[in-house]
């Protein structure tokens, strides 16, 4: 089965990744932070600003993909500070309301400077 590389001026990019690719109906998205596309810069210092960013972003990529929220199975999220996850929470309940994808959180390993979140995706789209 073919791969799909995903790409959408919508989001964040880098030469580093795509980001998402298709394999068949699988959509498999890259950690998507919270820089804001227009401006290339942190859409804010906490981390529900941060969450709220890097959702729009997720979203983008996804409609890129010919995908929505509703298709998404699987959600991974890195955190710069573990005492951030309540902020977290605080913004992503708003964004899966009710019958929420399987989710992970972790710490983030690398250190960089300004960067709270990181949200990677899985998706299944026709």
């Amino acid at each position: 089965m073919p791969r799909q590389t995903i790409s959408t001026p919508e989001a964040p990019s880098s030469p580093l990744f795509s980001q998402a690719v298709r394999a068949g109906s699988q959509v498999f998205m890259s950690g998507t932070t919270g820089v804001d596309p227009a401006t290339g810069r942190m859409a804010g210092d906490d981390i529900q600003a941060q969450t709220r960013q890097a959702m729009t972003n997720c979203e983008a990529v996804l409609r890129a993909a010919g995908a929505t929220l509703d298709d998404v199975v699987e959600v991974g999220v890195l955190l710069a500070d573990p005492g951030d996850f309540a902020g977290l929470n605080e913004e992503y309940a708003r964004w899966f309301a009710t019958d929420p994808p399987a989710r992970y959180v972790a710490r983030l390993g690398p250190a960089v400077p300004g960067l709270l979140v990181s949200i990677r995706m899985t998706a299944f789209s026709a």
